[in-house]
């Protein structure tokens, strides 16, 4: 799959070597989230980056050794998120209410602090909420 970056060029994304061997085994190289979908692909950045940000605070939960009441409410709310990644199409609304439950869950917790904002960075690629 080819992407367009912000100077226009096309290109496979990651490096050389690497980029060429996932290539080979069928998977998805991306430079960068700013990049966009050429049409006629199905792969959208802004997914890959949101599943990559729930991963990871997912693993940083679930390796952090406090215990804390809200814990659950984060769990469920990433095993939600990681739903919706997963499907491809996440609804806006529904991504920033996880997004608000998530940080009042665990916000607090310093040691997770980090995972909580790429969090937001990848939810703040899909945009605004529309309002109704």
């Amino acid at each position: 799959m080819a992407f367009t970056g912000a100077t226009g060029r096309r290109g496979s994304g990651g490096r050389s070597g690497e980029g060429a061997r996932r290539r080979a085994r069928g998977g998805t190289v991306l430079r960068s989230v700013e990049q966009r979908r050429v049409p006629g692909t199905q792969a959208d950045p802004r997914v890959a980056e949101l599943h990559s940000a729930v991963s990871r605070l997912r693993r940083q939960l679930a390796a952090h050794p406090g215990e804390f009441r809200d814990r659950g409410v984060a769990e469920e709310e990433l095993a939600e998120l990681a739903g919706m990644a997963a499907a491809g199409d996440p609804d806006i609304p529904r991504l920033r209410r996880s997004l608000l439950l998530i940080a009042g869950a665990i916000g607090s917790v310093s040691a997770l602090r980090q995972g909580v904002r790429e969090l937001r960075e990848a939810v703040d690629l899909f945009g605004r909420s529309p309002r109704g």
